[in-house]
Protein backbone atom coordinates (compact mmCIF):
# COMPACT_ATOMS: atom_id res chain seq x y z
CA UNK A 1 0.00 0.00 0.00
CA UNK A 2 1.40 3.37 -1.03
CA UNK A 3 1.54 6.27 1.41
CA UNK A 4 -0.98 8.26 -0.64
CA UNK A 5 -3.39 5.30 -0.59
CA UNK A 6 -2.95 4.92 3.16
CA UNK A 7 -3.66 8.62 3.64
CA UNK A 8 -6.97 8.25 1.81
CA UNK A 9 -7.94 5.24 3.92
CA UNK A 10 -7.06 7.07 7.12
CA UNK A 11 -9.08 10.12 6.12
CA UNK A 12 -12.10 7.99 5.21
CA UNK A 13 -11.89 6.08 8.48
CA UNK A 14 -11.58 2.70 6.75
CA UNK A 15 -8.43 1.83 8.72
CA UNK A 16 -7.06 3.24 11.96
CA UNK A 17 -3.43 4.02 12.67
CA UNK A 18 -3.48 1.43 15.43
CA UNK A 19 -4.69 -1.23 13.00
CA UNK A 20 -1.94 -0.41 10.51
CA UNK A 21 0.66 -0.40 13.29
CA UNK A 22 -0.51 -3.73 14.70
CA UNK A 23 -0.45 -5.24 11.21
CA UNK A 24 3.22 -4.36 10.75
CA UNK A 25 4.19 -5.43 14.27
CA UNK A 26 2.53 -8.79 13.59
CA UNK A 27 4.40 -9.02 10.30
CA UNK A 28 7.71 -8.38 12.10
CA UNK A 29 6.90 -11.09 14.63
CA UNK A 30 6.11 -13.54 11.83
CA UNK A 31 9.05 -13.00 9.47
CA UNK A 32 11.88 -11.27 11.30
CA UNK A 33 13.17 -14.40 13.03
CA UNK A 34 14.31 -15.57 9.56
CA UNK A 35 15.24 -12.15 8.15
CA UNK A 36 16.69 -10.33 11.21
CA UNK A 37 16.15 -6.87 9.78
CA UNK A 38 15.58 -5.34 13.22
CA UNK A 39 17.87 -4.84 16.19
CA UNK A 40 15.08 -3.34 18.27
CA UNK A 41 11.31 -3.26 17.71
CA UNK A 42 9.72 -0.26 19.42
CA UNK A 43 6.26 -1.78 19.73
CA UNK A 44 5.22 0.06 22.89
CA UNK A 45 6.14 3.46 21.51
CA UNK A 46 4.59 2.65 18.11
CA UNK A 47 1.24 1.70 19.64
CA UNK A 48 1.24 4.78 21.88
CA UNK A 49 1.96 7.06 18.92
CA UNK A 50 -0.71 5.31 16.86
CA UNK A 51 -3.32 5.79 19.58
CA UNK A 52 -2.48 9.50 19.87
CA UNK A 53 -2.90 9.95 16.11
CA UNK A 54 -6.23 8.11 16.14
CA UNK A 55 -7.43 10.32 18.99
CA UNK A 56 -6.40 13.43 17.07
CA UNK A 57 -8.27 12.22 13.97
CA UNK A 58 -11.37 11.42 16.03
CA UNK A 59 -11.24 14.92 17.48
CA UNK A 60 -11.25 16.39 13.99
CA UNK A 61 -7.69 17.64 14.09
CA UNK A 62 -5.71 18.07 10.86
CA UNK A 63 -3.10 15.33 10.58
CA UNK A 64 0.44 15.78 9.19
CA UNK A 65 1.38 14.28 5.79
CA UNK A 66 3.00 11.06 7.05
CA UNK A 67 0.50 10.43 9.84
CA UNK A 68 0.59 6.80 10.91
CA UNK A 69 3.17 5.62 8.39
CA UNK A 70 5.30 2.88 10.07
CA UNK A 71 8.96 3.77 9.55
CA UNK A 72 12.13 1.82 10.40
CA UNK A 73 15.38 3.66 11.10
CA UNK A 74 18.93 2.47 10.42
CA UNK A 75 20.65 2.07 13.75
CA UNK A 76 23.33 4.66 13.04
CA UNK A 77 20.80 7.51 13.30
CA UNK A 78 20.38 8.85 16.81
CA UNK A 79 16.94 8.38 18.34
CA UNK A 80 16.48 10.09 21.70
CA UNK A 81 15.97 7.62 24.51
CA UNK A 82 16.33 4.60 22.19
CA UNK A 83 19.55 2.64 21.79
CA UNK A 84 21.69 3.54 18.80
CA UNK A 85 24.41 0.92 18.42
CA UNK A 86 25.75 1.17 14.86
CA UNK A 87 25.65 -2.66 15.12
CA UNK A 88 28.86 -2.46 17.12
CA UNK A 89 29.93 -3.78 20.48
CA UNK A 90 31.52 -0.37 20.91
CA UNK A 91 28.08 1.29 21.24
CA UNK A 92 25.96 -1.64 22.40
CA UNK A 93 24.63 0.33 25.40
CA UNK A 94 24.59 3.86 23.94
CA UNK A 95 21.27 5.70 24.38
CA UNK A 96 21.41 9.12 22.68
CA UNK A 97 20.24 12.15 24.71
CA UNK A 98 19.17 13.89 21.49
CA UNK A 99 17.30 13.21 18.23
CA UNK A 100 18.82 13.31 14.76
CA UNK A 101 17.41 16.01 12.51
CA UNK A 102 15.95 13.59 9.98
CA UNK A 103 14.17 11.41 12.52
CA UNK A 104 12.85 14.48 14.33
CA UNK A 105 11.39 15.73 11.04
CA UNK A 106 9.75 12.35 10.43
CA UNK A 107 8.08 12.33 13.85
CA UNK A 108 6.82 15.89 13.32
CA UNK A 109 5.41 14.69 9.99
CA UNK A 110 3.41 12.05 11.86
CA UNK A 111 5.48 8.96 11.05
CA UNK A 112 5.46 6.12 13.59
CA UNK A 113 8.78 4.58 14.66
CA UNK A 114 8.46 0.80 14.30
CA UNK A 115 12.08 -0.03 15.18
CA UNK A 116 15.83 0.29 14.57
CA UNK A 117 17.38 -1.80 11.80
CA UNK A 118 20.55 -3.85 11.46
CA UNK A 119 23.58 -2.68 9.46
CA UNK A 120 27.19 -3.51 8.82
CA UNK A 121 29.18 -2.32 11.82
CA UNK A 122 29.56 1.46 11.66
CA UNK A 123 28.14 1.19 8.10
CA UNK A 124 31.34 -0.47 6.88
CA UNK A 125 30.42 -3.35 4.61
CA UNK A 126 28.31 -4.42 1.68
CA UNK A 127 26.35 -7.37 3.02
CA UNK A 128 25.14 -6.64 6.59
CA UNK A 129 27.28 -9.52 7.79
CA UNK A 130 29.74 -7.48 9.87
CA UNK A 131 27.10 -6.54 12.47
CA UNK A 132 28.12 -7.47 16.00
CA UNK A 133 24.55 -8.69 16.51
CA UNK A 134 24.35 -11.16 13.64
CA UNK A 135 23.66 -10.89 9.90
CA UNK A 136 20.48 -9.93 8.07
CA UNK A 137 19.11 -12.20 5.34
CA UNK A 138 17.62 -11.30 1.97
CA UNK A 139 13.80 -11.66 2.13
CA UNK A 140 13.68 -13.08 -1.41
CA UNK A 141 15.98 -15.94 -0.46
CA UNK A 142 17.38 -16.12 3.04
CA UNK A 143 20.48 -17.98 1.82
CA UNK A 144 21.58 -14.69 0.23
CA UNK A 145 22.66 -11.34 1.66
CA UNK A 146 20.47 -8.22 1.54
CA UNK A 147 23.42 -5.99 0.63
CA UNK A 148 24.82 -3.32 2.87
CA UNK A 149 25.51 -1.42 4.80
CA UNK A 150 21.80 -0.52 5.13
CA UNK A 151 20.72 -4.13 4.64
CA UNK A 152 18.33 -4.13 7.59
CA UNK A 153 16.45 -1.08 6.31
CA UNK A 154 16.18 -2.52 2.79
CA UNK A 155 15.12 -5.97 4.01
CA UNK A 156 12.50 -4.53 6.37
CA UNK A 157 10.77 -2.75 3.49
CA UNK A 158 11.11 -5.71 1.13
CA UNK A 159 9.66 -8.10 3.71
CA UNK A 160 6.66 -5.86 4.39
CA UNK A 161 7.73 -5.16 7.98
CA UNK A 162 7.35 -1.40 7.51
CA UNK A 163 6.07 0.92 4.79
CA UNK A 164 9.37 2.76 4.42
CA UNK A 165 12.71 3.21 6.14
CA UNK A 166 15.78 5.40 6.36
CA UNK A 167 19.34 4.37 5.59
CA UNK A 168 22.67 6.08 5.00
CA UNK A 169 24.77 5.95 1.85
CA UNK A 170 28.55 6.49 1.92
CA UNK A 171 29.54 4.50 -1.17
CA UNK A 172 26.30 2.82 -2.19
CA UNK A 173 24.85 1.71 1.14
CA UNK A 174 21.29 2.66 0.17
CA UNK A 175 21.26 1.84 -3.53
CA UNK A 176 23.12 -1.50 -3.44
CA UNK A 177 20.88 -3.12 -0.78
CA UNK A 178 17.84 -1.61 -2.52
CA UNK A 179 18.99 -3.38 -5.69
CA UNK A 180 19.59 -6.68 -3.88
CA UNK A 181 16.21 -6.53 -2.10
CA UNK A 182 14.08 -5.23 -4.98
CA UNK A 183 13.00 -1.89 -3.47
CA UNK A 184 13.47 1.79 -4.28
CA UNK A 185 16.46 3.45 -2.61
CA UNK A 186 17.42 7.12 -2.98
CA UNK A 187 20.72 8.83 -2.14
CA UNK A 188 20.10 12.61 -2.24
CA UNK A 189 22.58 15.29 -3.25
CA UNK A 190 25.28 15.71 -0.60
CA UNK A 191 23.98 18.41 1.75
CA UNK A 192 20.35 18.16 0.66
CA UNK A 193 19.56 16.24 3.89
CA UNK A 194 21.03 17.02 7.31
CA UNK A 195 23.62 14.66 8.78
CA UNK A 196 23.11 15.93 12.33
CA UNK A 197 22.65 12.89 14.52
CA UNK A 198 24.03 10.46 11.94
CA UNK A 199 26.98 8.61 13.49
CA UNK A 200 29.79 9.55 11.13
CA UNK A 201 31.67 7.10 8.93
CA UNK A 202 33.12 9.36 6.22
CA UNK A 203 31.86 12.89 6.66
CA UNK A 204 32.40 14.13 3.09
CA UNK A 205 30.53 11.13 1.66
CA UNK A 206 27.75 10.15 4.11
CA UNK A 207 24.18 10.99 3.17
CA UNK A 208 20.81 9.96 4.62
CA UNK A 209 18.06 8.76 2.31
CA UNK A 210 14.86 6.69 2.08
CA UNK A 211 13.90 3.15 1.14
CA UNK A 212 10.36 2.53 -0.12
CA UNK A 213 8.30 0.21 -2.27
CA UNK A 214 7.64 2.95 -4.82
CA UNK A 215 9.27 6.09 -6.17
CA UNK A 216 6.35 8.22 -5.01
CA UNK A 217 6.79 6.99 -1.42
CA UNK A 218 10.52 7.76 -1.60
CA UNK A 219 9.59 11.27 -2.77
CA UNK A 220 7.23 11.66 0.21
CA UNK A 221 10.00 10.75 2.67
CA UNK A 222 12.51 13.03 0.97
CA UNK A 223 9.97 15.84 1.22
CA UNK A 224 9.82 15.33 4.97
CA UNK A 225 13.56 15.11 5.70
CA UNK A 226 15.17 17.50 3.18
CA UNK A 227 16.15 21.07 3.87
CA UNK A 228 18.48 23.43 5.68
CA UNK A 229 19.69 22.63 9.17
CA UNK A 230 21.80 25.13 11.14
CA UNK A 231 23.20 22.23 13.21
CA UNK A 232 24.90 20.77 10.12
CA UNK A 233 27.39 23.15 8.49
CA UNK A 234 27.47 21.00 5.32
CA UNK A 235 23.70 21.17 4.84
CA UNK A 236 22.64 23.24 1.83
CA UNK A 237 20.43 26.31 2.18
CA UNK A 238 18.73 25.79 -1.19
CA UNK A 239 14.91 25.82 -0.99
CA UNK A 240 13.17 22.44 -1.04
CA UNK A 241 10.89 21.92 -4.07
CA UNK A 242 7.74 19.79 -4.06
CA UNK A 243 9.15 16.42 -5.08
CA UNK A 244 5.73 15.01 -5.96
CA UNK A 245 4.95 17.70 -8.54
CA UNK A 246 7.23 16.34 -11.27
CA UNK A 247 6.38 12.64 -10.98
CA UNK A 248 3.68 12.55 -13.63
CA UNK A 249 5.61 14.49 -16.26
CA UNK A 250 6.56 12.63 -19.42
CA UNK A 251 10.15 11.62 -20.10
CA UNK A 252 9.66 12.37 -23.79
CA UNK A 253 12.55 14.47 -25.08
CA UNK A 254 14.80 13.83 -22.10
CA UNK A 255 18.35 12.69 -22.83
CA UNK A 256 19.43 9.61 -20.89
CA UNK A 257 23.16 9.01 -20.82
CA UNK A 258 24.33 5.40 -21.02
CA UNK A 259 27.66 5.43 -19.17
CA UNK A 260 29.92 3.41 -21.45
CA UNK A 261 32.40 2.40 -18.74
CA UNK A 262 29.64 0.78 -16.67
CA UNK A 263 28.42 -1.53 -19.41
CA UNK A 264 31.95 -2.56 -20.36
CA UNK A 265 32.82 -3.84 -16.87
CA UNK A 266 34.60 -7.18 -16.95
CA UNK A 267 32.69 -8.51 -13.93
CA UNK A 268 29.24 -7.31 -14.96
CA UNK A 269 26.71 -10.16 -14.71
CA UNK A 270 25.20 -10.78 -18.19
CA UNK A 271 21.68 -11.06 -16.72
CA UNK A 272 22.09 -7.73 -14.93
CA UNK A 273 23.38 -6.09 -18.10
CA UNK A 274 20.51 -7.45 -20.21
CA UNK A 275 17.88 -6.34 -17.70
CA UNK A 276 19.28 -2.81 -17.38
CA UNK A 277 19.61 -2.43 -21.15
CA UNK A 278 15.99 -3.56 -21.48
CA UNK A 279 15.02 -0.86 -18.97
CA UNK A 280 16.91 1.74 -21.02
CA UNK A 281 15.08 0.60 -24.15
CA UNK A 282 11.80 0.95 -22.28
CA UNK A 283 12.63 4.58 -21.46
CA UNK A 284 13.42 5.06 -25.13
CA UNK A 285 9.98 3.67 -26.02
CA UNK A 286 8.50 6.38 -23.77
CA UNK A 287 10.21 9.07 -25.86
CA UNK A 288 13.54 9.48 -24.08
CA UNK A 289 16.69 9.70 -26.17
CA UNK A 290 19.50 7.30 -25.27
CA UNK A 291 22.92 8.91 -25.58
CA UNK A 292 26.25 7.10 -25.28
CA UNK A 293 28.47 9.02 -22.83
CA UNK A 294 31.88 8.43 -21.32
CA UNK A 295 33.07 9.12 -17.79
CA UNK A 296 36.72 8.08 -18.26
CA UNK A 297 37.60 7.96 -14.55
CA UNK A 298 34.41 6.21 -13.44
CA UNK A 299 36.30 2.98 -12.77
CA UNK A 300 38.88 4.85 -10.69
CA UNK A 301 36.18 5.61 -8.18
CA UNK A 302 36.58 2.49 -6.09
CA UNK A 303 40.35 2.93 -5.55
CA UNK A 304 39.79 6.60 -4.76
CA UNK A 305 37.00 5.81 -2.30
CA UNK A 306 39.03 3.21 -0.42
CA UNK A 307 41.63 5.83 0.39
CA UNK A 308 39.30 8.73 1.25
CA UNK A 309 36.61 6.85 3.19
CA UNK A 310 38.96 4.91 5.49
CA UNK A 311 40.97 8.09 6.10
CA UNK A 312 37.86 9.92 7.25
CA UNK A 313 36.76 6.86 9.26
CA UNK A 314 40.14 6.78 11.00
CA UNK A 315 39.61 10.37 12.13
CA UNK A 316 35.93 9.98 13.03
CA UNK A 317 36.36 6.78 15.02
CA UNK A 318 39.30 8.13 17.05
CA UNK A 319 36.74 9.39 19.58
CA UNK A 320 35.95 5.83 20.69
CA UNK A 321 38.74 5.52 23.22
CA UNK A 322 36.95 3.92 26.16
CA UNK A 323 36.99 7.12 28.19
CA UNK A 324 33.87 9.26 27.75
CA UNK A 325 31.35 6.80 26.31
CA UNK A 326 31.15 3.52 24.47
CA UNK A 327 32.73 0.18 25.27
CA UNK A 328 35.53 0.12 27.84
CA UNK A 329 37.78 -2.88 28.38
CA UNK A 330 38.30 -4.01 31.97
CA UNK A 331 41.46 -4.94 33.78
CA UNK A 332 43.81 -2.54 32.00
CA UNK A 333 47.11 -1.54 33.60
CA UNK A 334 47.22 2.00 32.16
CA UNK A 335 45.19 4.52 30.18
CA UNK A 336 47.05 3.63 26.98
CA UNK A 337 46.51 -0.09 27.56
CA UNK A 338 42.82 0.47 28.34
CA UNK A 339 42.36 2.50 25.16
CA UNK A 340 44.14 -0.07 23.02
CA UNK A 341 42.16 -2.98 24.48
CA UNK A 342 38.86 -1.08 24.26
CA UNK A 343 39.35 -0.43 20.56
CA UNK A 344 40.62 -3.94 19.85
CA UNK A 345 37.67 -5.57 21.63
CA UNK A 346 35.01 -2.99 20.78
CA UNK A 347 35.57 -2.80 17.01
CA UNK A 348 35.06 -5.75 14.66
CA UNK A 349 37.63 -6.88 12.11
CA UNK A 350 36.26 -4.91 9.14
CA UNK A 351 36.17 -1.65 11.10
CA UNK A 352 39.69 -2.28 12.37
CA UNK A 353 40.87 -2.97 8.81
CA UNK A 354 39.50 0.35 7.56
CA UNK A 355 40.90 2.30 10.50
CA UNK A 356 44.34 0.85 9.80
CA UNK A 357 44.10 1.64 6.08
CA UNK A 358 43.00 5.19 6.80
CA UNK A 359 45.62 5.80 9.46
CA UNK A 360 48.32 4.56 7.09
CA UNK A 361 47.06 6.79 4.25
CA UNK A 362 47.16 9.83 6.54
CA UNK A 363 50.53 9.08 8.09
CA UNK A 364 53.59 11.22 7.56
CA UNK A 365 55.33 10.40 4.31
CA UNK A 366 52.22 8.83 2.75
CA UNK A 367 49.53 11.51 2.92
CA UNK A 368 50.69 13.09 -0.35
CA UNK A 369 51.07 9.79 -2.16
CA UNK A 370 47.68 8.44 -1.12
CA UNK A 371 45.15 10.83 0.46
CA UNK A 372 46.01 13.96 -1.50
CA UNK A 373 46.28 12.01 -4.75
CA UNK A 374 42.88 10.43 -4.09
CA UNK A 375 41.34 13.86 -3.58
CA UNK A 376 42.80 14.99 -6.91
CA UNK A 377 41.28 11.98 -8.67
CA UNK A 378 37.98 12.75 -6.93
CA UNK A 379 38.04 16.19 -8.56
CA UNK A 380 38.62 14.58 -11.96
CA UNK A 381 35.68 12.22 -11.42
CA UNK A 382 33.47 15.19 -10.58
CA UNK A 383 34.62 16.98 -13.75
CA UNK A 384 33.76 13.90 -15.83
CA UNK A 385 30.21 14.07 -14.48
CA UNK A 386 30.01 17.79 -15.20
CA UNK A 387 31.01 17.13 -18.80
CA UNK A 388 28.47 14.32 -19.12
CA UNK A 389 25.65 16.47 -17.78
CA UNK A 390 26.46 19.03 -20.41
CA UNK A 391 25.14 16.52 -22.95
CA UNK A 392 22.41 14.61 -21.07
CA UNK A 393 19.76 15.09 -18.38
CA UNK A 394 20.30 11.91 -16.36
CA UNK A 395 22.78 9.04 -16.40
CA UNK A 396 21.82 5.36 -16.44
CA UNK A 397 23.87 2.41 -15.15
CA UNK A 398 23.33 -0.89 -13.38
CA UNK A 399 23.18 -0.34 -9.62
CA UNK A 400 25.43 -3.31 -8.82
CA UNK A 401 27.57 -5.60 -11.00
CA UNK A 402 25.58 -8.63 -9.80
CA UNK A 403 22.50 -9.67 -7.91
CA UNK A 404 22.70 -10.61 -4.23
CA UNK A 405 25.50 -13.04 -3.46
CA UNK A 406 25.32 -16.05 -1.16
CA UNK A 407 25.71 -15.43 2.56
CA UNK A 408 29.29 -16.06 3.64
CA UNK A 409 30.68 -16.14 0.11
CA UNK A 410 32.67 -12.89 0.45
CA UNK A 411 33.48 -12.83 4.15
CA UNK A 412 37.07 -13.96 3.60
CA UNK A 413 37.55 -11.82 0.48
CA UNK A 414 37.28 -8.10 1.34
CA UNK A 415 38.13 -7.07 -2.23
CA UNK A 416 35.18 -9.01 -3.66
CA UNK A 417 32.95 -7.33 -1.09
CA UNK A 418 34.28 -3.88 -1.98
CA UNK A 419 33.67 -4.45 -5.70
CA UNK A 420 29.92 -4.76 -5.05
CA UNK A 421 29.94 -0.94 -4.75
CA UNK A 422 31.88 -0.41 -7.97
CA UNK A 423 29.00 1.32 -9.77
CA UNK A 424 27.58 3.33 -6.87
CA UNK A 425 30.72 4.93 -5.41
CA UNK A 426 31.34 7.61 -8.10
CA UNK A 427 28.05 9.40 -7.31
CA UNK A 428 29.13 9.71 -3.67
CA UNK A 429 32.54 11.06 -4.61
CA UNK A 430 30.87 13.72 -6.76
CA UNK A 431 28.06 14.43 -4.25
CA UNK A 432 25.35 13.63 -6.82
CA UNK A 433 21.83 12.28 -6.24
CA UNK A 434 21.17 8.73 -7.42
CA UNK A 435 18.32 6.25 -7.16
CA UNK A 436 17.84 2.51 -7.49
CA UNK A 437 14.68 1.26 -9.18
CA UNK A 438 13.90 -2.48 -9.53
CA UNK A 439 14.07 -3.51 -13.18
CA UNK A 440 13.78 -7.29 -13.21
CA UNK A 441 14.94 -10.61 -11.79
CA UNK A 442 17.66 -13.09 -12.57
CA UNK A 443 17.07 -16.78 -13.30
CA UNK A 444 17.15 -17.51 -9.55
CA UNK A 445 14.39 -15.02 -8.82
CA UNK A 446 16.68 -12.41 -7.23
CA UNK A 447 16.02 -8.71 -7.95
CA UNK A 448 18.05 -6.60 -10.37
CA UNK A 449 18.41 -2.83 -9.93
CA UNK A 450 18.64 0.08 -12.34
CA UNK A 451 20.61 3.14 -11.19
CA UNK A 452 19.78 6.66 -12.35
CA UNK A 453 22.20 9.48 -11.47
CA UNK A 454 21.24 13.16 -11.59
CA UNK A 455 23.09 16.44 -11.47
CA UNK A 456 23.40 18.41 -8.23
CA UNK A 457 19.95 19.08 -6.67
CA UNK A 458 18.20 17.44 -9.64
CA UNK A 459 16.18 15.08 -7.43
CA UNK A 460 12.89 16.18 -9.06
CA UNK A 461 14.11 15.10 -12.51
CA UNK A 462 15.59 11.90 -11.11
CA UNK A 463 12.31 11.01 -9.40
CA UNK A 464 10.36 11.89 -12.55
CA UNK A 465 12.32 9.48 -14.75
CA UNK A 466 12.32 6.74 -12.11
CA UNK A 467 8.58 7.08 -11.53
CA UNK A 468 7.71 7.00 -15.21
CA UNK A 469 9.79 3.88 -15.69
CA UNK A 470 8.32 2.22 -12.60
CA UNK A 471 4.72 2.97 -13.55
CA UNK A 472 4.95 1.84 -17.15
CA UNK A 473 7.39 -1.07 -16.93
CA UNK A 474 5.27 -2.66 -14.18
CA UNK A 475 8.24 -4.69 -12.92
CA UNK A 476 6.84 -5.20 -9.45
CA UNK A 477 3.88 -7.24 -10.75
CA UNK A 478 6.07 -9.73 -12.59
CA UNK A 479 7.76 -11.31 -9.60
CA UNK A 480 8.61 -14.97 -10.16
CA UNK A 481 6.65 -17.74 -8.46
CA UNK A 482 8.26 -19.29 -5.45
CA UNK A 483 10.03 -16.16 -4.18
CA UNK A 484 9.58 -14.96 -0.59
CA UNK A 485 7.20 -12.26 -1.79
CA UNK A 486 6.77 -9.25 0.49
CA UNK A 487 3.25 -8.77 1.84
Amino acid sequence: MAIAEWRQQLESGDVSVRELTDHHLARIEAVDPSVHAFLEVTSERARADADRLDEARAAGESLPPLAGVPIAIKDNLCTKGIRTTCSSRMLKSFVPPYESTVTGRLWRSGAVLIGKTNLDEFAMGGSTETSAFGPTANPWNTDFVPGGSSGGSAAAVAAGECMASLGSDTGGSIRQPASFCGVVGLKPTYGRVSRYGLVAFASSLDQVGPFATSVSDAAELLQAIAGEDPRDSTCLKAPVPNYLDALERSVSGLRVGMVRECFEQEGLDPQVKASVLAAANHLQSLGAELVDVSCPRFNDGIATYYVIAPSEASANLARYDGVKYGFRADDASSLAAMTARSRAEGFGSEVQRRILIGTYALSAGYVDAYYRKAQQVRTLIRRDFETAFGAVDVLLTPTAPSTAFAAGSHTDDPLAMYLADLLTIPANLAGLPAINVPCGFNSNGLPIGLQLIGNVLEEPLLLQVAHQYEQTANVMTTRPDGAFIPA
